[in-house]
């Protein structure tokens, strides 16, 4: 088995932040609800979160020998990771198979990348 990162994305348009009506945001929570106990049934579940809006990041590069912080994401976009599923899946197909339920439930798109054996603890 290996794992994979199923990132998460948020559209960061006005439209995007206004805060949905308190049904809609009950149907989306009844679908991810859904989908990470349909992950934990399986034992595809390894970790997930999500995360504050890229205003609240801060980047951190090495520029000239020292270490120079700045606000915001390391570069702009309209698209930014919004949170992420830590899977286990036999294969890519299988991760795919997760990350299409994912992106029924949430309605937004969906990056899957796998993880590289680095040697050290796997989770």
């Amino acid at each position: 088995m290996s794992h994979y990162l199923l990132s998460t994305f948020s559209f960061e348009t006005e439209e995007d932040q206004a805060a949905p009506s308190p049904e809609d945001m009950q149907a989306f929570m009844q679908r991810v609800m859904a989908l990470e106990e349909e992950m934990d049934d399986a034992g595809a579940f390894v970790f997930g979160g999500a995360l504050h809006g890229s205003d609240t990041s801060t980047t951190l590069r090495s520029q000239s020998g020292r270490i120079v912080m700045t606000d915001g994401p390391f570069i702009e976009a309209k698209e930014q990771i919004a949170g992420f599923y830590i899977i286990e899946a036999a294969d890519l197909d299988e991760a795919l198979e997760w990350a299409t339920k994912t992106v029924e439930a949430i309605q937004r798109p969906i990056e899957v990348r796998p993880f590289r054996a680095t040697g050290r603890v796997q989770m």
